[in-house]
């Protein structure tokens, strides 16, 4: 009798620290992955038969609708260009060029991975919605206090991350992940 309450102890254990480890696993790793370009990060086997199991759970968590790889790739900053976390207790300037895709948005997400309820009912700066430089550059500020131009509303008080989705990608962006010109997080300050 001991020996099974000894083992049955044993398994419950190993199950219950196996289901608390993989929780926090795939609540603290996101949609990032295995290719950093500056603050931005992807996991080049989202969307393809490759994914194991990890990945394939943090996109049924984090990916809703994720699209495959040979249509999108997916790119997540939940770092300034700094290194520290991004929050809507700060504003930032994001710099950068048209972004090498038929298609591309840039979409801020709240600390659960769901898009943030704001007042202005705006979730997404896209290719087709900002004013661009005529040399294709950009910029735009993501902060809770309203911005003229180029601006992305955050909620005050909320940690945040944001995702880049390239739309049918160029090229090089399947051959060098890593340096894809993904916009500079910049911060402008904090309250």
């Amino acid at each position: 009798m001991k020996k099974l309450i000894f083992w049955g102890t044993a398994v419950l254990a190993a199950v219950l620290a196996g289901l608390i480890s993989a929780h926090l696993l795939l609540r603290t790793a996101g949609l990032a992955g295995s290719v950093q370009a500056g603050s931005w990060s992807t996991n080049l086997t989202i969307g393809s038969e490759d994914a194991g199991l990890y990945t394939r759970a943090m996109v049924a968590l984090y990916g809703l609708l994720a699209l495959s790889k040979d249509e999108t790739i997916y790119y997540t900053a939940q770092k300034d260009d700094t290194g520290d976390p991004l929050s809507g207790d700060c504003a930032y300037r994001l710099e950068g060029q048209s972004l090498d895709a038929r298609w591309w948005s840039i979409t801020a997400y709240g600390p659960e991975s769901y898009l943030m309820e704001t007042e202005e009912g705006r979730y997404s700066l896209t290719q087709t919605g900002m004013t661009m430089e005529e040399d294709g550059s950009f910029t735009a500020i993501v902060s809770a206090d309203p911005r003229e131009g180029n601006w992305l509303p955050v909620k005050r008080g909320q940690s945040f991350d944001m995702t880049v989705r390239f739309y049918n990608p160029g090229p090089s962006i399947y051959e060098k992940p890593e340096e894809a010109p993904l916009p500079r997080i910049v911060k402008e300050g904090c309250q």
